[in-house]
């Protein structure tokens, strides 16, 4: 997995672990004062089920990349001098302590660059379809629970920065609500 070498975003599914090092040389811009990488890492333990002990990952691949897409315009919508974005997820199995997910950005500011670098993980999990299975000490789970899926434009983020609400759809594409 390699970044792009003319684009400003890089996204993508990943089976291999994900280039940390090198989303972040990549990230940054000579304009760019603040850079922010989130890293979601594999933890041993998760509510009510201790001693996990690996994580697997699918994803709906063909609504992936449009719906990271769509995250990394709604980012630029509400931030509009951030630089570059990255947003990396793993697939297959994943161990503990390997990062299963990264989210990150760099913009003129610190601010904004941790404003948009929380909304992108925030919003990927939120609207982008892939699903976790956890093996613990006492079973293992596809978190297979109801799961709406939103667009991107009606995450909300902390700063207030919410997009003219859109309906939220379920996995299925059924309107959810």
């Amino acid at each position: 997995m390699n970044p792009p070498e003319t684009a400003e975003v890089w996204i993508g599914l990943s089976e291999a672990p994900l280039p940390l090092d090198q989303v972040l040389a990549w990230v940054g811009r000579p304009d760019c004062g603040g850079t922010v990488l989130f890293s979601g890492t594999a933890r041993d333990h998760s509510e009510g089920r201790p001693g996990v002990s690996v994580l697997e990952y699918e994803a709906y691949e063909e609504q992936v990349t449009p719906r990271l897409e769509a995250l990394a315009q709604e980012a630029r919508i509400r931030w509009p001098d951030i630089g570059r974005v990255a947003m990396l997820h793993r697939v297959g199995r994943v161990e503990i302590g390997e990062s299963a997910v990264v989210a990150a950005v760099s913009a003129p500011h610190r601010e904004e660059a941790f404003a948009a670098a929380r909304f992108c993980i925030d919003a990927l999990k939120a609207t982008v379809p892939i699903w976790k299975k956890e093996a613990w000490e006492g079973g293992e789970s596809w978190g297979l629970e109801a799961q709406h899926i939103a667009e991107a434009g009606t995450v909300a983020s902390l700063d207030g920065r919410y997009a003219p609400e859109a309906d939220a759809v379920s996995a299925s594409g059924e309107p959810a609500g």
